[in-house]
């Protein structure tokens, strides 16, 4: 039986979808600017605690 699709990792989570990458490239901060117009609480993922 094979494993489940998703095998979360808080390590790759970040390093995909963190704040940071996301401000680095042209595409990523569209992505950021469009979150902020639309008024979003949250603008990419958190870490969990």
């Amino acid at each position: 039986m094979p494993k489940r699709t998703y095998q979360p990792s808080q390590k790759k989570r970040m390093t995909t979808h963190g704040f940071l990458v996301r401000a680095a490239s042209k595409t990523g901060a569209r992505i950021l600017r469009a979150r902020r117009r639309k008024g979003r609480a949250l603008l990419t993922v958190q870490k969990s605690k």
